[in-house]
């Protein structure tokens, strides 16, 4: 068995984190769009459709990415310690299996990980390189559903492939086989594209972003071309040229066949996870750039079937946006409004939804059901916002719409920061496990007292 390219085990000696006292906040409206200053463990935020402004000039302002500067600690929750797990650089998307095992997509090495810590560790034991020769994977999803899958499923960039599986393997039990071979016409602009199953395993989600900020390089149609167009996809709100096919939630068999629209409009839905109390898809999405430091706000959102979210004609319900070429009139009023909305740039990228009921780091039962959220962090903003994890707070499979900040102390200053969060997932013992492509590496969340 070779070893993983790059990751290295860090163990208990390695935890820089402290737990944070502060106290829980609510804002809301202007006071909800501040910036990184102003975050810190149970601070919680509620935008609504009122509070969005009216469009601006942007500002452009990237992140420059330093190491850890000595003594930086991260802050979370009280009655909570967050350590370094491992080290895995360029980690992206993660999944748990059944089993515990944790799978880490590396797109920019092509490869997947594969890690295993026994339950209650507070690093792993064993890594594995478990797939690799893969063209920009991310999403990974585990077939059947169930406790005994015999397939592991990924995404790569314009395709979906599967590797025959069983609980306990280390590595892939042979080459991928195609189940969907192509995913859109075009690869550019947006690469992450997630999968899920069916809480019945009869369907495949599949989410695949937009090749651009705002329909830049799609040709313009007519308006009764577009309509036509809408009918041949049978779909409400499709784009076509370089966006067909883009900028959607799909859906498959298990097989890859009967491909179908499931919901369009979705700029850049960068994570997909199926909600385990209704089965609803849910999307954390990021929102289009160039209309001013607060606007729009990213979200995360149920997906329903037929529903159209606004790219690239409107955004966030009826607000239309006028840069495309061909305008959609005929739109206006159809945008679902999205269930959750956070602050312009924030760059949502990662979701699971907390289902741990029992296990050595089990959360207490007020965080069943609820989700966290990843935000990767702002490069278009002046005051720069992100760089943490969020927890939304559900009620049977419902979001609430506010947010609360768990996972903070990324940012250095306005201008660098030490780290990214891109995706989380729940560990078997009911851990968080964050992944970090900054600083290229995997976070542990817990209660206290609860890591080895």
């Amino acid at each position: 068995m070779r070893s993983l390219p790059g990751p290295v085990f860090l163990g208990a000696l390695l935890v820089l984190s402290c737990v944070s006292g502060a106290p829980a906040q609510t804002r809301v409206g202007d006071a909800a769009m501040g910036d990184w200053r102003e975050d810190a463990p149970g601070i919680t935020r509620k935008l609504v459709i009122g509070d969005l402004p009216a469009p601006s000039t942007p500002t452009a302002l990237p992140a420059g990415i330093v190491a850890r500067p000595e003594g930086a600690q991260l802050h979370t929750l009280p009655g909570f310690t967050v350590a370094a797990f491992a080290k895995v650089p360029h980690a992206r998307q993660i999944r748990v299996a059944p089993n515990g095992d944790i799978f880490i997509a590396q797109s920019d090495l092509g490869t997947i990980a594969l890690l295993r810590a026994p339950d209650g560790a507070g690093a792993p034991t064993t890594q594995s390189v478990f797939a690799e020769g893969l063209k920009g994977p991310f999403g990974i999803a585990f077939y059947p559903v169930g406790p005994k899958p015999k397939w592991v499923y990924v995404a790569e960039n314009n395709r979906v492939v599967r590797y025959p599986y069983e609980n306990g393997d280390l590595k892939a039990r042979g080459s991928p086989e195609v189940i969907v071979e192509k995913l859109a016409d075009t690869v550019g602009g947006h690469v992450t594209r997630d999968v899920d199953f069916s809480k019945d395993g009869k369907t495949l989600f599949v989410s695949v972003g937009s090749g651009s900020n705002v329909s830049q390089e799609m040709p313009g149609k007519t308006l009764a071309d577009a309509q036509a167009w809408d009918a041949e996809v049978h779909a409400t709100g499709a784009t076509w040229g370089p966006e067909a096919h883009r900028a959607d939630v799909l859906r498959f068999t298990p097989e890859g066949k009967d491909e179908a629209i499931v919901a369009t409009g979705v700029r850049n839905c960068v994570s997909l996870r199926v909600e385990p109390v209704t089965g609803a898809p849910w999307c954390v999405v990021n929102e289009r750039d160039s209309l001013g430091d607060n606007l729009p706000f990213d979200y995360m959102t149920q997906i329903k079937t037929g529903g159209f979210y606004g790219w690239p004609w409107y955004y966030l319900g009826n607000h239309e946006d006028t840069r495309p070429k061909s305008a959609r009139p005929d739109l206006a009023g159809n945008a679902i409004i999205p269930d959750v909305l956070f602050q312009a740039h924030s760059a949502a990228l990662g979701l699971a939804f907390y289902t741990a009921t029992h296990g050595a780091a089990v959360f207490p039962a007020e965080y069943r059901g609820d989700a966290f959220v990843t935000l990767h962090g702002s490069w278009n903003r002046k005051l720069r916002t992100g760089y943490k994890l969020v927890r939304v707070k559900m009620h049977d499979g419902v979001a609430d719409g506010s947010y609360e900040d768990v996972l903070t102390g990324f940012v250095v200053d306005d201008r660098t920061v030490w780290g990214r969060p891109v995706a989380v997932a729940v560990a078997r013992d009911g851990a968080l496990l964050v992944t970090d492509d900054a600083g290229g590496m995997v976070w542990r969340i817990a209660p206290s007292g609860k890591a080895k």
